[in-house]
């Protein structure tokens, strides 16, 4: 069967085809539509696979690894700034090792289009000693998810499975299979030996695994995922991964007079790099993200063959690769497919008209006008536009959940007024325990948790927080009289000025909840209310 799929959701219909259990993740571009295919996918409904979201990618990445700790095939799913959230659990799983099938799908983002850096999550997989594989297309991307569950079963270790932003959101025509693989039954063949990482324990795992590497190198060198291509001209090589095989094929279509390797299953093959340097001049190194292979290709070659490539300047060291970066470093004439920036009418992306966080912001900053030292912690979600005209109300945006506790950090080093500004899905996500630390010391901060009853910036999923946020606050020990809560409208401007003028001249700690829902999702909900006769689902 034939089905045109993005990438994102060639990985989901493969995971649903190879018998995935669980799907775990929080949403995060360009991740985020590899959950939602499995969540309206019928077979999965039809099959129970588990599909809710995570509350962030830490507590996913432990669920996945609790659902393969039974012996069930599972997958955990996020954006490369993700994988720091769950780099504990991400690591020790390779000391614990896996009993059913677990792939850690991370989506890299070149060029920062929704993100705070271009990490290249290819290096976590090389730190963890795990195996890694990388897709150049939509329909090897679908094969490698079975490729990857029947792997992980068999060398006992999750494999990260990473793509970026370019293979997520683009479409081609994949063949997949028409019958489903039955899902595993459980069973109880995790060894406590193996998954309780005491010293001792993981210790003697630790070695273990560290041995494995030379098993997953000569499976690198053996897979069908690398292929050594021969060519006549050897005055250069070249080695490419994941995106950069479509730019090289586009190049030459398909007739390239040189060797090339291409790479999609690591570690890598080391065998087979020195082989190209033996017998090229130069080798070319195309790869989007970091210069990973570039660097690890200038420590193991032999002879006097010449490394080009990210770090010669060969090509950018930053943002995505293009067709046209390519054919340059080629030295092959552009084609100019890819227009001129300076022909593009600019759209920098603004806060939705009737969006509760700019009444937030306009009293927020009316305020501050009386404070000229006044300092405001942002974080990331959509609100994080408010650092953007017309605001220009945040001093700082670093990661999730980092507003409150950089307020708190202002606040101890003296800083005051200290303001923390963080949507409702992103302090269930990382802000809990930040927002814990201030209570215990009533910082003198004041925290505004703006709450629009959704995860708006990556498409309106559910928030793990509505309905919560102030019985959260209570549990934590917020104390009541610095709890408050306001709707905001413009016609409400005054109350919420008031209160914010009350929590600031308060020194210590105070939560205000501004909670109105997003307009995207609440039209979304109206003309689903207008579908099912009056009624919301």
């Amino acid at each position: 069967m034939k089905k045109l799929l993005l990438g994102d959701e060639a990985i989901a219909q493969a995971a649903i085809d190879a018998g995935l259990s669980g799907v775990y993740a929080y949403p995060g571009t360009p991740s985020t539509e590899i959950t939602e295919y499995i969540q309206n996918s019928p077979i999965a409904v039809e099959r129970g696979i588990h599909r809710r979201w995570s509350v962030n990618e830490k507590t996913a990445m432990e669920e996945a690894l609790g659902m393969s700790f039974m012996g069930k095939r599972a997958m955990v799913c996020m954006k490369h700034v993700g994988l720091n959230v769950c780099a504990d659990p991400f690591v020790n799983s390779a000391m614990t090792g896996t009993n059913g099938g677990l792939i850690v799908l991370v989506a890299d983002d070149p060029s920062m289009h929704s993100s705070q850096n271009e990490q290249d999550s290819r290096f976590y997989a090389k730190f963890a000693m795990m195996p890694c594989l990388e897709p150049s297309s939509q329909q090897e991307a679908y094969d490698m998810v079975h490729f990857a569950f029947d792997y992980s079963e068999r060398v006992h270790l999750p494999i990260l499975m990473r793509i970026t932003t370019r293979m997520a959101h683009s479409r081609a025509v994949v063949e997949v299979n028409d019958v489903q693989r039955k899902q595993n039954d459980i069973n109880y063949d995790a060894k406590p030996s193996e998954w309780v990482l005491l010293p001792a324990m993981a210790r003697r795992r630790n070695s273990i695994v560290a041995e494995q590497q030379k098993e997953l190198e000569q499976d690198a060198v053996n897979s069908h995922f690398n292929k050594y291509i021969e060519g006549t001209d050897h005055s250069l090589g070249i080695v490419a991964s994941g995106i950069g095989i479509n730019y090289l094929e586009e190049c030459f279509n398909g007739q390239c007079p040189y060797p090339i390797l291409k790479i999609g299953h690591y570690p890598l093959p080391k065998k087979l790099l020195r082989k190209m340097t033996d017998e090229c001049d130069s080798v070319l190194v195309i790869e989007e993200g970091q210069p990973f292979i570039e660097d690890i290709l200038n420590g193991v070659m032999r002879g006097t063959a010449i490394i080009k490539g990210k770090l010669t300047g060969d090509l950018s060291r930053t943002g995505e690769l293009t067709p046209d970066m390519v054919r340059c470093a080629l030295g092959l004439p552009k084609t100019d497919i890819i227009a001129k920036s300076e022909n593009v009418v600019p759209r920098p992306p603004a806060l939705c008209q009737g969006c509760g966080h700019r009444d937030v912001y306009a009293a927020l900053n009316d305020v501050l006008s009386e404070y000229p030292n006044a300092r405001v912690f942002g974080d990331i979600g959509c609100y994080t536009l408010g650092a953007l005209p017309p605001y220009k109300a945040l001093d700082s945006t670093v990661d999730m959940g980092a507003s409150i506790t950089m307020a708190k950090g202002a606040a101890d080093a003296g800083q005051w007024p200290a303001v923390a500004v963080i949507g409702d899905s992103t302090f269930t996500h990382s802000g809990i325990t930040g927002l814990l630390d201030a209570i215990n010391e009533n910082s003198d901060i004041t925290v505004i948790i703006s709450d629009n009853l959704t995860t708006a910036m990556t498409g309106g999923q559910d928030s793990a927080g509505t309905n919560k946020l102030e019985a959260i606050c209570r549990g934590l020990g917020l104390a009541e009289e610095h709890l408050r809560t306001v709707v905001p409208l413009p016609k409400n401007m005054p109350e919420i000025e008031r209160i914010l003028r009350e929590e600031i001249s308060y020194h210590g700690l105070s939560v205000i909840i501004p909670c109105r829902e997003c307009m995207q999702t609440l039209k979304r909900h109206l003309k689903q209310k207008k579908q099912n006769g009056g009624t919301v689902k």
